[in-house]
């Protein structure tokens, strides 16, 4: 049994190379004799019709290889921000990361995005610098450009005196020495950095060409010496996460699967947490679902029947029934802080999907909720009889198109993308409410609801005694917060607010053991109308490279798209702008962007937060179910729902 194993992801801004690395890893290693390219659709990581057409990354991959007796599982993860909810997913699965580094573009906003979220994760990250055949004198000022962009932490991994003074900046054994002019051997520095590295404050540098294959064989070095092997904990209970599905015409559904503790065998039952909702209630419940097979991992996919997975393996497992991405596998207690963690990017636009024909709507609604298990953010809603998807851009609604059709043989289209805002309390306030009736219920619940700083998100307190609702109802009022802040008065989700229950009581007799999560979403809004509520727009920060002829059209854009200019810096005939601007205003200026300076400019850009607008700027969402405020018909849904077996 092999046990020296390395669980690995690979992340990039799009087209730094990151696909390139991958194939290149699995040549090095033996696993497939040449490498495959993107744009000519060869690449083996690059699995989908869609994928090969486009020459881009859009789901994450996984692949075997080995080296130097270790076994690696490489994830190769999509480079566009626009697919962040699966780059994220690849990030649950994985115990090490490589972080690639385009040299001749340097540090670009995705990346900074995914330095943050690995740090965030605490997931030791090595750097490669990529593209260096094209100019190795870019190294230093790449490697400047790391240390102040990313971390000052980050070191030339090919230099023993920039690893020493790494080591120093944590080990005062290293500082006494280093301070003395001594520099340790190769193999002591290897082995204090390595502890650096999986502490997460050390970020070794590596460089060359994903290409050529230049620097390829001391990161797979690197991989085995300082990334972590994962934990192992193969007798204990089961817990481990669905990082992602795939159809199986034959067997059924596939489910990639990292297990964290455990031994999963075929023919086990495994117990699944499975999330219900509708408009009116929502909870998790626990099923058993009969494994039927547990296959490794291959280098175009799926590999061989192995029977079963321990602690620290990623394998495909089928029998899992209508698993989705996200679902959890065995207690989800024991599983790693990441994994509860929030996304990278949360959509920021909304559109419905228009069949060709009215009696292909069954077959859409199908199609959707497959494509919804493959990826949960796509959060298909009806909403006045019509389909819609949440989406994080442009490019994912083609990709979507393309699916739908290649996959489904459905033609569709799409109304133009509407902007998701989000709404926030103006002022502090206080709701209240007595659902006392019609019996048997009783639940009362008093709270004070004040608005919170920008990003904050919304926070649960409560100054309640035991003795006056007990704390079993208590975790119920902050289980259903989420349930409350779905839709606020304006309709749109409600964010940064902090929630503080005051006051209330339950009845030793007529309290239903579910009547306080009934009641939550009464008392919320009670307070939001009494406080008002402000809309909040998404803003966009945008990093522009244009020549400089070019900055003052820009500047222009900028200005019409009730956006700014925030800084500009001049190189080489060439002007890099930062900006900002709202997400409804700019949907479209890539496409313009393209245009203006005749697709030779440079555009990239990341969700900065959201800010006030007036209504007049934005607009309202429909509400999806009753309103809590419609009291009579609120709690007739409700009960429904309850009847209905929603919370299990």
């Amino acid at each position: 049994m092999i046990t020296d194993i390395r669980n690995i992801g690979i992340f990039a801004h799009v087209d730094a190379g990151k696909t390139t690395l991958s194939e290149r890893l699995l040549v090095k290693s033996g696993e497939i004799r040449s490498a495959g390219y993107v744009d000519s659709g060869t690449a083996h990581t690059d699995r989908l019709d869609v994928e090969r057409r486009r020459g881009i990354s859009v789901k994450s991959a996984c692949a075997p290889l080995s080296w130097k007796g270790a076994s690696i599982r490489l994830i190769d993860t999509p480079g566009h921000a626009d697919f962040s909810s699966e780059i994220e997913r690849g990030m649950w699965a994985i115990d090490g990361a490589i972080l690639l580094v385009s040299a001749p573009d340097g540090i670009q906003p995705q990346t900074e995005v995914l330095f943050r979220k690995l740090r965030q994760t605490r997931i030791p990250t090595l750097i490669f610098v990529n593209k260096m055949d094209r100019n190795v004198s870019l190294l230093s000022d790449v490697l400047s450009s790391i240390r102040k962009q990313l971390s000052p932490a980050a070191f030339d991994a090919k230099s023993s005196e920039d690893m020493m003074a790494a080591i120093a900046e944590t080990d005062e054994e290293a500082l006494d020495a280093y301070m003395e002019g001594v520099i340790w051997d190769k193999k002591t520095l290897i082995s204090h950095a390595a502890k650096g590295v999986s502490d997460g404050c050390m970020y070794p540098v590596y460089a060359g060409s994903a290409l050529t294959g230049e620097g390829v064989d001391e990161l797979l070095d690197a991989v085995v010496s300082f990334l972590p092997k994962p934990e192992e904990d193969s007798g204990s209970t089961v817990s481990g996460v669905v990082f992602a599905v795939e159809p199986d015409p034959l067997m059924g559904r596939a489910a990639y699967v990292r297990l964290f503790s455990g031994t999963l065998k075929n023919r086990d039952m495994a117990r699944i947490t499975v999330h219900k909702e509708n408009e009116y209630g929502e909870a998790d419940t626990v099923e058993e679902r009969k494994i039927t097979q547990i296959r490794s991992i291959g280098a175009s996919g799926r590999g061989d029947d192995v029977g079963e997975m321990k602690a620290g393996d990623i394998a495909v497992v089928y029998g899992l029934g209508d698993v989705k991405t996200g679902q959890v596998i065995g207690d989800s207690a024991l599983l790693p802080e990441k994994i509860r963690l929030g996304s990278i990017r949360a959509p920021l636009f909304m559109t419905k999907v228009i069949p060709e024909s009215a009696d292909q709507l069954p077959s859409l609604k199908r199609a959707l909720e497959l494509l919804a298990a493959e990826d949960p953010l796509l959060d298909v809603t009806i909403i006045s009889g019509s389909m819609h998807v949440k989406l994080m851009g442009a490019i994912q609604l083609e990709v979507l198109k393309e699916d739908l059709l290649s996959r489904f043989q459905l033609h569709v289209d799409f109304s133009e993308p509407e902007v998701i805002y989000r709404e926030t309390i103006k002022q502090t306030a206080v709701g209240f409410v007595a659902y006392t009736m019609p019996k048997p219920c009783w639940a009362v619940i008093k709270f004070e609801i004040s608005p919170s700083p920008r990003g904050s998100g919304v926070t649960f307190e409560s100054t309640v005694s035991p003795r006056q609702i007990k704390l079993r109802y208590q975790h119920q009022v902050a289980n259903s917060i989420r349930l409350a802040t779905r839709q606020g008065m304006l309709g749109w989700q409600v964010d940064d607010v902090h929630v503080k229950l005051i006051d209330g009581g339950d009845h030793e007799i007529h309290t239903h053991p579910l009547d306080f999560v009934v009641a939550t979403p009464m008392a919320f809004m009670d307070a939001l109308q009494r406080g008002g509520s402000t809309l909040l727009e998404p803003i966009l920060e945008m990093e522009v490279t244009v020549d400089e002829n070019g900055a003052g059209r820009i500047i222009g854009e900028m200005n019409a798209m009730r956006g700014c200019v925030l800084s500009t810096n001049a190189k080489d005939g060439k002007i890099k702008l930062l900006c900002e601007a709202p997400a409804a205003e700019s949907a479209d200026f890539p496409v313009r962007f393209q245009r203006i300076t005749s697709g030779r400019g440079a555009l990239s850009s990341k969700l900065k937060g959201y800010r006030e607008c007036d209504l007049t700027m934005g607009k309202t969402c429909p509400r999806r179910g009753v309103h809590p405020l419609d009291t009579a018909k609120y709690i007739l849904a409700a009960r429904s729902a309850l009847d209905g077996e929603i919370f299990g």
